[in-house]
């Protein structure tokens, strides 16, 4: 049976990208462990807002873990210290009586902080932007199956594009890289027969725009891997080495 319990919170508080930050703590009573963390983080606004100081601003969407939104850094780990859920999936049943729960924003050149808890996720939209699509001739709808795929290979391309491009992997890795969320995109193109008319330019040019938009390099420490909420695969980082190896190699 879920309980109430009295925690601390120490909360990245940021006015802007050029501000200087800090952590502020705050008390919160009675919080209900059947709530959400980010209905704790509601809670503690309407407490805020009471008290006529400024709420808290963190990203949230969906609240069903699908869009990748609610990304905060808890207690060392991107989304909590829950296993393979999003921050909006996470429950105070997770925190004990008297708890102190650190919460960050993502820390990358690559997503700069907005405000507070809120970082600039746009540099994902723009690696797709660089290759993450196919192109087809519009027209009459194909059947469903029109082209064979394995379903070994289905399976792997769909296990692929469970990635919701959070930026936890960004997040959890040393260098800032982001080759989990690059190489899953590529990956479940790279599968299907759809994805191959641009084999040859996609892992080139989004590994390019990855490059230039400030991530690091990986160094295959897994920590992405462990603390990805879709539990994404490296093996699709290897997979997007020989797609690139395979593009230059045509050059």
């Amino acid at each position: 049976m879920d309980k109430n319990i009295n925690i601390t919170v120490k909360v990245w508080r940021q006015k802007g990208p050029q501000a200087k930050g800090a952590f502020e703590s705050y008390q919160l009573k009675e919080i209900s462990q059947g709530s959400s963390f980010l209905e704790m983080l509601d809670i503690l606004n309407e407490q805020l807002v009471n008290e006529g100081k400024e709420p808290v601003v963190f990203d949230h969407d969906c609240r069903e873990g699908i869009c990748g939104m609610c990304s905060l850094y808890i207690d060392g780990h991107p989304h909590g210290p829950d296993t393979e859920i999003t921050t909006c999936q996470l429950h105070m049943r997770k925190f004990d009586e008297g708890a102190t729960i650190t919460i960050e924003p993502w820390r990358s050149a690559g997503f700069p902080v907005i405000r507070d808890l809120m970082v600039d996720r746009y540099a994902f939209d723009k690696i797709i932007q660089a290759g993450g699509f196919v192109s087809v001739n519009t027209g009459g709808i194909p059947d469903a199956n029109a082209i064979p795929i394995p379903k070994k290979d289905a399976d792997l391309a769909m296990d692929a594009a469970a990635c919701i491009g959070c930026g936890a992997c960004v997040a959890a890795c040393k260098n800032g890289s982001a080759m989990l969320f690059v190489s899953a995109k590529v990956s479940q193109l790279a599968l299907l027969p759809q994805g191959k008319i641009e084999a040859a330019r996609r892992a080139k040019a989004m590994v390019s725009k990855m490059d230039e938009l400030g991530f690091g390099n990986c160094t295959n420490t897994r920590a992405c891997e462990a603390e990805c909420p879709k539990a994404v695969s490296i093996s699709n980082i290897a997979r997007l080495n020989r797609e690139f190896i395979k593009a230059k190699l045509k050059d």
